[in-house]
């Protein structure tokens, strides 16, 4: 019989690095039995994660080669199921409340010769801690709660020892730059989500040449049409014979012409390499680039979801907007302009249109819920799933096939944006 503490959110934050790419995700975890306090929920949770759901749907689709930051608390900190995490690849962060004595020193030197990184949760540096600052490899410092102004003499205290500083729960980029500044290695939080200004910026050549393809692509414009917007945009030319070529789709022919590259594409890839690419054509950090990150799996989460709801195909016309809306739901961030001009620019039908611009109807509400895991708001997922007829199971499935699609394509030459 399942039990209590098996049933589980899970939600991922990114950890960008000082170039804004992601290095890995903090992995979250709350079990669903609202009985249980906080911090016993979440020790139940994590419990339950490690003992079996790591081995079920497997921390590498979870974390896309990237590193798992993952809170342990006291008892588990000294229990053995830590070593059936990956070692290499995990970096346990101690929560705040665990008493840094020397019997905790002491594992923790065990847990480094094993291979494990470790890291000190929302830390407050006292130098009575001067024996394990050693030991660890980050410090993670939560901004909000100890304050811009007493940064710079926390820093200046903990470069003493060789340990890198994350902060967490940056939230703006003036925040970011202020922690840049300071030298900090890490940083959490979505900044990168929010830009200072929509400045209402014009979008460019490329990026508009790409939302005129997936326009035509949505409205089922002819192969002529299709071809003379290729053929006015080099590098989008360019990219995909390479794309083609790499991938070779199944043959040993070489494509030449972009016809025959689009023809061999086929419709629906096409449309979500264009989808993908609006992210990486945009800024050099490509497949590390957390906005492409967010969107792609934001898009095929919808996509399961709302499949899962429909009980149609994943190819069904309902499930392929849900995938535009995900993709679509963040090009105001990356273009820096208004969602109303993304939206007139490709005009939309008015379900998409109603989810982008106000949240409104199914995919409105599935994007809506996507947002909130992202944000770790599992108090706001669980009334979305009851009001949508989702279940626990259907959501989790749905998020590890979306984290599973990602780390598939980027690992496909060519199609890793």
């Amino acid at each position: 019989m399942e039990t209590v503490s098996e049933k589980f959110f899970l939600g991922r934050q990114p950890i960008l690095d000082r170039n804004q790419e992601i290095v890995g995700y903090e992995l979250l975890f709350r079990a669903t039995d609202v009985d249980y306090a906080e911090f016993e929920s979440y020790s139940h949770a994590a419990t339950s994660v490690i003992s079996s759901a790591m081995a079920s749907f497997g921390m590498h689709e979870v974390l896309c080669g990237k590193f798992g930051f993952i809170n342990i608390h006291f008892g588990l900190l000294f229990s053995e199921m830590l070593e059936l995490l990956p070692i290499g690849q995990t970096v346990l962060e101690l929560l705040e409340m665990i008493q840094l004595d020397a019997q905790v020193l002491e594992r923790c030197r065990e847990l480094k010769k094993k291979g494990f990184m470790l890291a000190l949760d929302d830390h407050q540096f006292n130098p009575a801690n001067k024996d394990i600052y050693p030991v660890v490899d980050i410090i993670k410092i939560d901004i909000l709660s100890t304050g811009m102004d007493a940064l710079p003499d926390i820093t200046r205290q903990l470069r003493q020892y060789p340990v890198k500083l994350l902060a967490e729960k940056v939230e703006t980029i003036e925040q970011f730059n202020t922690c840049y500044e300071l030298g900090f290695d890490m940083f959490q939080g979505y900044f990168f989500e929010r830009p200072v200004v929509l400045n209402r910026n014009k979008i460019d050549v490329s990026g508009l040449a790409m939302l005129k393809l997936l326009q035509q692509l949505t409205m089922e414009d002819s192969l002529d049409q299709i071809e003379q917007t290729f053929k006015e945009n080099p590098s989008l030319s360019y990219n995909l014979l390479r794309l083609v070529n790499s991938v070779a789709m199944g043959t040993r022919e070489k494509i030449k012409t972009l016809r025959h590259a689009i023809i061999m594409l086929g419709v629906n890839q096409l449309r979500r390499w264009i989808q993908l690419s609006l992210f990486a054509s945009h800024d050099s950090r490509s497949i590390n680039h957390p906005l492409l990150e967010m969107a792609a799996v934001r898009g095929r989460f919808m996509e399961i979801i709302v499949s899962k709801l429909t009980e149609l195909p994943a190819s069904n016309e309902q499930a392929e907007e849900a995938f535009m809306v995900g993709i679509l739901s963040l090009l105001d961030v990356l273009f820096e302009t208004q969602m109303e001009e993304i939206v007139s620019n490709l005009n939309l039908d008015d379900n998409l249109s109603s989810a982008l611009l106000k949240r409104e109807g199914l995919l409105g509400k599935m994007l809506t819920l996507t947002e909130k895991l992202e944000l770790t708001d599992f108090d706001a997922v669980a009334i979305l799933l009851r009001d949508c007829g989702i279940s626990l199971d259907q959501l989790l499935a749905a998020q590890l096939e979306a984290f599973n699609w990602r780390s598939s394509i980027m690992h496909e030459d060519g199609l890793a944006p």
